[in-house]
């Protein structure tokens, strides 16, 4: 399935920097944190989690591979 540019809120950026951080929920790691809010953010927007690409340029825009409908 070909790649598609997306752009997450300010408010949806803030949350998986937060979930990186350390001192997280006991057990989960903060890639285990960043990982999960991957995952809703792919759910909120439509696309693969696990096919995220940073495109280097603004923080907040990404590509991926979007989820059958």
């Amino acid at each position: 399935m070909e790649r598609r540019n997306y752009e997450m809120s300010q408010e949806d950026l803030d949350k998986i920097l937060n979930a990186c951080k350390v001192g997280g929920m006991v057990p989960r790691s903060p890639q285990e944190n960043a990982n999960a809010a991957w995952a809703e953010l792919g759910e909120k927007m439509g696309f693969d989690p696990m096919t995220v690409m940073l495109d280097g340029g603004d923080i907040k825009c990404f590509s991926a591979v979007p989820v059958k409908e």
